[in-house]
């Protein structure tokens, strides 16, 4: 294994413990950001296992937004129902006054999936 192939595997390592956290994973390893990122654009492998990282991050965060809502957290179960309970309806709505010179502007803008 040559030494940017040692260097991936730690950074994989590193992320896995840090949790995604790039520059903490960076620092851990002793390489640049820029370094990483190069490699993601340049190595599919590299770029699925961070990948990987990051939806294990992102479960664990769920796990602990369903533990606060369980226990009653009044916040974390609006955040939830505002996130994942929009095709429900539970989305905040703003009414605008237009007052007397009725001109108002549309942006519409769409998430990643490419749904409104």
């Amino acid at each position: 294994m040559d030494k940017t192939e040692h260097h991936k595997k730690a950074m994989i390592e590193a992320l896995e413990k840090s949790l995604g956290v790039v520059t903490a994973a960076c620092k851990s390893v002793g390489i640049g950001r820029t370094t990483h990122y190069m490699w993601l654009d340049q190595d599919p492998e590299y770029k699925r296992a961070v990948q990987e990282i990051s939806d294990v991050a992102l479960d664990f965060a769920e796990t602990h937004l369903h533990k606060q809502i369980k226990e009653g957290s009044s916040t974390s179960t609006i955040f939830y129902l505002k996130t994942k309970g929009k095709k429900r309806g539970y989305i905040e709505r703003q009414e605008v006054d237009l007052g007397t010179d009725n001109h108002f502007r549309v942006e519409v803008i769409r998430n990643e999936e490419g749904t409104d």
